[in-house]
């Protein structure tokens, strides 16, 4: 992972000067959270507008009136959004923007949002003796007549990762899932008659819901039975050999993210354990595709048990290049536990709440 300098808190600084975070060796949407630091209710700092922002488009703050945008005011309302956030994600729960929470932030995460509609639907970290999986609001699922899917690479145009390659990368991905279920997933020729499209795109792609380049949301994909899996398509991505060898400090393992997308194209929604496939994060230059006994609950529980399955593999420290990323997190992209779309809810990486 990419080493940065740790940030200091901003009481470290001058009264009235603005704490200046080290630059960024690559892109990230939110490298300027860094410069929020140390911040706690009843301050205003400048780029706090876009911190709310953060929060509302993972569901912790609801979305402002257009009249009203946004303000830098530190207020209780962000005070308690960033609270539910670090029990989200096993942080200390201050509500305060102390180092690690805003290192969180800056991951590239998963798009799908964390609450829908005021409900939190990632169970709060650290609660032991209970499963932390979770369902979109409702639990869509993939009805008993539709246990044998299709899929279709329809849109590759933007990505130069051969077509063999990306058919092997996702016929393991969902072989992953077949394995633990009695689901079963085969390739089709086209979009036309698949199930699930499967696309890469750059930046807005008819969705409503823009890509935002390099880190930042890697992909996004929506519940059952909508069947679209969209991936950011200017990502540095890794098919082919090991990802904790690439020389990109933005390296991103291709099927590891298909893996977590895949689940929440069944109707799985984000984990708090952070071993788990559908955790919302994942560390650049990390292979994570193993499904952990939390995913392997959660989809046996929608679709019941697969009888040749021979149980989870025991946890294994994934295989990551010594580069840290964003001061040590780093995040799956995606969204989609946030907006109903035509009925579906869409696990995308960027949505905003429409539930």
């Amino acid at each position: 992972m990419v080493l940065l300098a740790a940030v200091s808190p901003a009481s470290a600084f001058p009264s009235g000067l603005p704490a200046k975070a080290p630059p960024i060796p690559f892109p990230n949407p939110w490298a300027a959270f860094q410069n929020l630091s140390g911040c706690h209710k009843g301050e205003e700092r400048e780029g706090m507008a876009k911190l709310k922002a953060y929060l509302s488009r993972f569901g912790y703050l609801p979305p402002p009136p257009s009249s009203s945008p946004f303000s830098d005011a530190f207020d209780e309302a962000l005070e308690s959004a960033i609270a539910t956030y670090q029990r989200h994600f096993g942080l200390n729960a201050t509500g305060e923007l102390d180092p690690a929470t805003v290192s969180q932030m800056m991951a590239p995460r998963c798009g799908v949002a964390d609450v829908i509609n005021g409900t939190s639907t990632m169970t709060a970290a650290g609660q032991h003796g209970r499963h932390l999986y979770t369902y979109f609001p409702g639990g869509p699922m993939w009805p008993p007549s539709r246990r044998d899917l299709t899929y279709a690479l329809a849109d590759t145009a933007e990505t130069s990762i051969p077509r063999a390659t990306l058919s092997g990368i996702f016929a393991r991905a969902f072989a992953r899932w077949a394995a633990a279920t009695n689901l079963r997933f085969t390739e089709a020729a086209s979009g036309a008659d698949a199930d699930i499209t499967i696309g890469f795109h750059a930046g807005a792609h008819g969705d409503g819901e823009p890509f935002d380049g390099p880190l930042g949301t890697l992909a996004h994909a929506f519940s059952p039975t909508d069947g679209r899996f969209h991936l950011d398509a200017a990502e540095a991505w890794v098919a082919d050999g090991d990802v904790s060898s690439s020389s990109s400090p933005v390296a991103v393992d291709l099927e590891s993210v298909a893996v977590h997308e895949i689940g929440h194209l069944l109707g799985l929604g984000h984990s708090s354990v952070p071993d788990a496939i559908m955790y919302p994060t994942i560390r650049t230059g990390t292979k994570k595709v193993e499904l952990a006994s939390d995913d392997v609950e959660g989809i046996q529980s929608l679709y019941g048990s697969n009888p040749d399955f021979k149980g989870v593999t025991p946890p294994t420290t994934p295989s990551t290049s010594s580069r840290e990323m964003d001061g040590g997190a780093a995040a799956l992209s995606r969204r989609p536990m946030s907006g109903v779309v035509a009925g579906t809810v869409v696990a995308v990486g960027l949505l905003r709440l429409v539930l």
